[in-house]
């Protein structure tokens, strides 16, 4: 039993879903199979329930699941103490974030791990920052930028950076969508929306609109705030972000609204499997956010 072959199948695990976990971890659909019949040999038990719609993970699955993350956390402290006695942390770390997170919130982050543990490698994943959760539970990402979500899983650890608001955005260009936001009473119903796909900020613009007794009227869902702001400025719709994005975004042909009530705010921070925080290197990261 390979740690290699465990860190494959907790991914499955966590995706349930054997052609993303080969193409994630680099590994073909055949070889990710014979991986987990040569497991399920070993512990003598069926380990995913598999029919031509679904993959589940079974009881004695489930069990693996632990037992492997917290193995690979084992492993991964040993190693990494070899390496404390002669005051060298080495290491990679997979580090997911968004674009906007990578001039925003890791600078001064990396900054201080590079000054402190420079032979730590950091392999720098982006993508839509609503996935950043997902992607630490499936073992994706070791540590990932995130906003904290309502109910943490109990299997991860947050770390707060910065707290920051969910602010409406609006095209700052001569355009109908301007037109709409400019009258005294938005009719909102009206108004074109251009939200995420998914993720907490979708979560709590769609409460927003329940409160308001209004349906947002959709124009496009899409991955990422960096997309939700071009198309704005672009005078297709209205969008909602973290006010830390709009700040730190390039210069766009975008303003915000003084939209009342006020959307909850955004807690973001560093978030991690809390087993991966006894490897010595991937805690230094985390120590990093001063």
């Amino acid at each position: 039993m390979d740690t290699f072959s465990l860190e494959n199948f907790t991914h499955l695990a966590a995706t349930l879903s054997f052609s993303r976990t080969s193409r994630e971890r680099n590994i073909s659909p055949s070889a990710l199979s014979r991986q987990i019949k040569r497991l399920e040999e070993e512990v003598g038990a069926t380990l995913f329930v598999r029919d031509n719609r679904s993959v589940r993970l079974s009881p004695a699955g489930a069990q693996l699941r632990e037992y492997a993350s917290e193995m690979i956390g084992r492993l991964d402290a040993l190693c990494a103490s070899f390496e404390a006695p002669r005051g060298v942390l080495r290491g990679e770390i997979a580090l997911y974030c968004s674009v906007t997170a990578c001039y925003s919130v890791l600078p001064d982050i990396i900054a201080r791990l590079r000054a402190a543990h420079p032979a730590i490698h950091l392999k720098l994943q982006t993508g839509d920052e609503a996935l950043a959760v997902q992607r630490v539970q499936e073992g994706a990402a070791d540590v990932a930028v995130a906003a904290l979500p309502d109910a943490l899983p109990r299997a991860l650890a947050f770390k707060t950076v910065t707290r920051t608001p969910l602010v409406f955005v609006a095209p700052d260009v001569p355009c109908a969508v301007a037109e709409l936001v400019a009258r005294r009473q938005i009719p909102w119903s009206e108004v074109p929306m251009i939200l995420s796909e998914q993720g907490l900020t979708r979560k709590r613009v769609d409460a927003w609109f329940r409160a308001q007794g209004a349906s947002p009227s959709i124009y496009a869902r899409v991955s990422g705030n960096e997309a939700i702001l071009a198309m704005v400025g672009l005078g297709l719709g209205v969008g909602v972000v973290p006010e830390l994005v709009f700040e730190k975004s390039p210069p766009q042909s975008v303003r915000t609204l003084p939209v009342r009530p006020e959307l909850t705010a955004y807690t973001v921070g560093l978030c991690a499997r809390k087993n991966r925080l006894a490897s010595a290197h991937i805690r230094a990261l985390w120590e990093s956010t001063g």
